[in-house]
This record gives structure tokens, sequence and C-alpha cells, in this order.
């Protein structure tokens, strides 16, 4: 991964020197990662992004011409660039593990390092957290909407650029695509590549016929062809079914599929599938695109459309429908007089107070092993797996409730940085895609419905609550 240390705000770095100059570079303070809202007012998230921040952490130290440039802006001193120079990241670092399934208000990863140290990777992990939990998030929710039929990601070309569009395509696999159509990411992430042929191959030749027989013969084994450039069902489509029964006859291959590109995908499906079938095709899947997202999905799969794969482009790598996740970066706490002090920010806005002090996070699972509500505690809690566990909402404090002790307790924080030194080994992408979908498995229907989801219950300790309370009477 290049080095990305000048991808950052301004601000950070004036704060960085400011730090610096005021005798604060060595006094060790904590920051929480979070989002506030989940996007398209879903029921959950999927985190994604873990292994880019780790890498671009990991890459941290400005070079000499970076140095060189910021000495053109005329605003550090000597002392304040020497310092930049030799700059490096030397905290800890916890975080949830890819593919989990997150929350609003709860620390996705958690930073405890020298003040200038978690201060400056703010903006690049905000940065690289914010879009891939969001597409990972928008796949998902694609996914659970074709009712675990294959997905595709199609979107290199409506992508925000290229690097968004190999983040998105390995966000989308985490999120339950089975594979891409950019062969970059296929090659750099390991993601399975696929991808058909344009109305342009078919539009070259004199006919459509002539364009599909000229495209099995150089793909024999893997014939998937377009059929809705002139008219799908008069025109398209028996002519695959004609080319595809030319291969079959002369033993040179099969027509795999076909693809719907337009028009109305119901009906279209339903025809296609019964033209197929009729004529002994019955193995050859349809796979349908034209902007295409989980609510259209949705509706499609209600209107029983014989769909076997879907292509989804534009509205899953720009996550159309909501194009940014609210995630945050906010101190919690600070080191005083030897021992970590928390700290609050408060809002006139109750969803914009912070939840203060260097927390974990542990999820109870009930004896089905499903999902049933977060805890947040403080780092030297220990909760009490012999008793019910008294859980209060972080706002109010008249509504609480009780984990029983038959509840499975599962810390979710695993350790990434610690001193500086990496300790997490990032497992393969297949791996993150399984945790993903086994979190999915053990999350409730009712969070995942697309309209008025079930809010998921993210909790405070009954200790994390009082000092809470205590910060917000004592705020100023």
């Amino acid at each position: 991964m290049r080095n990305l240390t000048l991808l950052t705000d301004l601000y950070e770095l004036t704060m960085v020197g400011g730090y610096f100059v005021t005798g604060k570079k060595d006094q060790w303070a904590n920051f929480d990662y979070f989002f506030r809202k989940v996007p398209d007012e879903g029921g959950f998230c999927i985190a994604a992004g873990l292994e880019q921040v780790i890498e671009y952490i990991e890459n941290i130290g400005f070079s000499k011409d970076d140095i060189a440039y910021l000495e053109t802006l005329g605003l550090f001193p000597a002392d304040v660039l020497e310092y930049l120079r030799k700059l490096r990241f030397t905290g800890n670092l916890y975080a949830i593990p890819e593919g989990t399934v997150i929350f609003p208000n709860e620390p996705i990863i958690r930073v405890t390092a020298p003040l200038p140290e978690a201060q400056i990777i703010e903006s690049a992990l905000l940065n690289i957290m914010n879009f891939q939990t969001m597409i990972a998030t928008k796949s998902a929710r694609i996914r659970i909407a074709a009712e675990g039929g294959p997905i595709v990601e199609f979107g290199l070309r409506r992508a925000h650029g290229p690097d968004a569009a190999l983040s998105a395509a390995r966000a989308s696999f985490i999120g339950g695509a089975m594979g891409t159509s950019n062969t970059l990411a296929g090659r750099m992430l390991g993601i399975p590549v696929t991808g058909t042929i344009a109305h342009s191959w078919i539009e070259s030749f004199p006919s459509e016929l002539e364009a599909f027989r000229a495209y099995a013969k150089v793909y024999p084994k893997g014939c998937l062809l377009l059929v809705d450039t002139y008219n799908t069902l008069r025109s398209g489509l028996p002519n695959a079914i004609k080319v595809g029964r030319e291969l079959r006859d002369n033993g040179e291959g099969q027509l795999i599929g076909i693809r719907l590109d337009s028009g109305d995908l119901a009906y279209l499906s339903k025809q296609s599938r019964k033209m197929l079938d009729e004529n002994g095709f019955d193995e050859t899947k349809i796979i349908a695109s034209s902007d295409l997202d989980e609510y259209l999905i949705e509706s499609l799969k209600k209107q029983g459309a014989k769909i076997d794969i879907w292509g989804v482009g534009t509205r899953l790598v720009t996550s159309y429908s909501c194009p940014a996740l609210g995630g945050v970066y906010k101190l919690t706490a600070i080191a005083e007089n030897g021992k970590m002090v928390p700290k609050i920010k408060r809002s006139d806005n109750p969803e914009k107070i912070t939840n203060p002090g260097v927390k974990k996070l542990v999820r109870y699972h009930d004896e089905t092993g499903m999902m049933r509500g977060d805890v947040l505690f403080l780092e030297d809690e220990i909760p009490d797996s012999d008793k019910p566990t008294r859980a209060f909402h972080p706002v109010f404090p008249h509504i609480y409730k009780a984990y029983p002790s038959t509840f499975e307790q599962e810390e979710l924080f695993v350790p990434v940085f610690i001193n500086g030194k990496r300790v997490y080994d990032t497992p393969p992408l297949t791996e993150i895609q399984e945790n993903s979908k086994r979190n999915l498995d053990r999350l409730g229907s009712e969070f995942k419905r697309f309209q008025n989801p079930h809010v998921y219950h993210i909790s405070l300790s009954e200790r994390l609550f009082r000092v809470k309370q205590e910060l917000l009477m004592n705020a100023y």
C-alpha cells in the first residue's frame, strides 16, 4: 500500500503541531471510532476496512518531500516539522473484526496512544472505514433481498474513481457478493471475476445471430449471451437458444446463461425461463442487471421473477440511496496523573453526546445463539457471568434491562496494535465474508427488514452509566 500519511485534513496537522508546542506530545488519550445512524434507515451495519487501516498505520511516515511541502505552507515551526519527520504510531489499537454486524454509537475501533499519534490517523481512518462499512452494509442488504441468490458486483464504471472501485469490490464481497466484474480487484484481492458481453459486441456484427455465433465460437464453454439489444423475446432469446442448441449438438460447449439488462425484468425473466425450459435449457441461468438495488430486487422476488443471478452496479458501489456513513472519531479519555480520565462531549442533540472512558464491548447471545444486545463496559470491568447483567439506556435512566446469566458473553474487540507493534493477522477475504454471513444468521429477521426495522439494544453497564451521568452534571 502506498504511503498515505498526507491523506489528512490540515487541522489534524495543526493540532499535532499544537500538541507538540504545548508539551502534550507524550500525553496519552483514547479515541473511539463509531457511527451514529445506520444508512437507509436500516437495522445494522457490517464492519469493513480494518485491513486497509492496518496497512495505512504501518506505513505512517512523512517523506522528505512531504516535509518540504508542509514547510511551504508557512504554518509550522522548524521543530514541529522535525517532530513530524520522525512521527510513527507507537500506541494501541483494538478493533471489531471485519464482517461483524455492528450498530450505532458503539465503538468499532478504539485507539489509545500519545495525543499526536491518535489524532493524526483520524481522517484516513474515517475515510477508509466509513466507505467500506457503508458498501459492505449495502451488499449485505442486497443479498438479504435476493434471499441468498448469488450477487455479482458490476459497478466499476460508476464508482467514484479507481480507488473507490477497488474498495467497493472488496467491501461488496465482504457483504456477500459472490464476485466482481473488476479484474484488477480479482488480481489484487482474489475475488472471483465474472462478466458477459456488451451491446456493442452485438451491434458490431451484421446480425444478432452472427454476433452470438461468433462469441460462442470464441468462448464455447462459457457462453453467456446478452439478449436485450433488439427484442428480448422475439429476437435475443430465440437466437440464444439457437446458438445454445448448436453448441450442444456439436459437443463444443453449452449456453450457461443469458443476461437481461432492460425492460420489465419480472415479465421477461418468467417468459425467458419458460422458453428456455421448453427448449431443453433448464440449467441455463438467467442473470439480471439494470440499476438494481435491494428495494427493486425485493419487489422482483415478490413478483415471482425467475432470476438466478443478480448483477448490481451503480446502486451498490455508490450506495446510491444513502451515499455516506456518518462515522466519527471522538476523544473519550485522556491521561492525567498516571491514569486515564473519562471525557465527554455534551450536545443539545442527545444522539451527539458521547459515551466516556476507555471501553470494551460485550455482545450477548441467547440460548439459541441469536444476538440479543450489546453492552458497553469500562475496560477494567469484568462482567459477571453468574448473575444477570443490568444494562442501562445510554440517555434515559429509567430504561434498563437485564441479560440472564444463561446468555453467552462475547467480547468483540481484538488487539491489533500494542505499543505500535502489529499483533493481529488479517484473515483471508473469504473468511471475512464467512464471518459476515455467520453474523447475519445470528441476527433476528426483525433487525434485517428494510421498513421500520426493530432497534437493536446498545446499553451501558451500570458503572459506565453512572460515570456518564456524573460527567454530564459537571460538564461546565
